[in-house]
């Protein structure tokens, strides 16, 4: 009974900090935010017993990505934006697509949850069994993820950097 109380408070958590996530004005507010986010999951992932996806969840994600999230954060510069009214399309379109979606995903969990137990070991949770499936049957994923996120610190280097320094020089003789 604990536990499911613990995983209810801690989904609260991570619900309430992705809403908050997206409502903040400035980017670092929203950064931190996300590393509650990423909090709030590794308590998760320690109540369902995956403790290595946890300890992965925390230094993985928590530490480094968000720690690169802040530096492009900085690289960019990035202050107010202008705030506008936004667009009637997203009130009359958006608020209930994601009021229909909300409610039929939280549907499809009540009435086609899996909520029968699991025995220990039963899923791969060693630290061997990650690495078998990671860097065999997931290599690619893995590597193309890789890649992807090498692209996105280039491009926020390059939208970062001021025109005059992306215009070659001339030298004077």
């Amino acid at each position: 009974m604990l536990h499911l109380i613990l995983f209810s408070v801690f989904g609260l958590i991570c619900a309430a900090a992705a809403v908050n996530l997206l409502v903040q004005s400035h980017p670092i507010n929203s950064a931190l935010s996300l590393v509650v986010v990423m909090g709030s999951l590794a308590v998760e992932y320690l109540l369902l017993g995956a403790e290595f996806v946890a300890a992965v969840q925390v230094i993985v994600y928590a530490g480094a990505i968000m720690v690169l999230f802040v530096f492009v954060i900085m690289l960019l510069n990035a202050g107010k934006d202008e705030r506008t009214k936004g667009s009637r399309v997203s009130l009359f379109i958006g608020i209930p697509g994601v009021t229909i979606g909300s409610v039929l995903m939280a549907w499809v969990l009540i009435t086609h949850s899996g909520t029968r137990s699991v025995e220990a070991g039963a899923l791969p949770g060693d630290p061997r069994q990650i690495a078998q499936l990671l860097f065999h049957q997931f290599l690619l994923p893995f590597e193309v993820t890789s890649i992807l996120v090498l692209i996105a610190i280039m491009g926020a280097v390059v939208l970062a950097a001021r025109p005059e320094a992306l215009q070659p020089t001339e030298e004077k003789n």
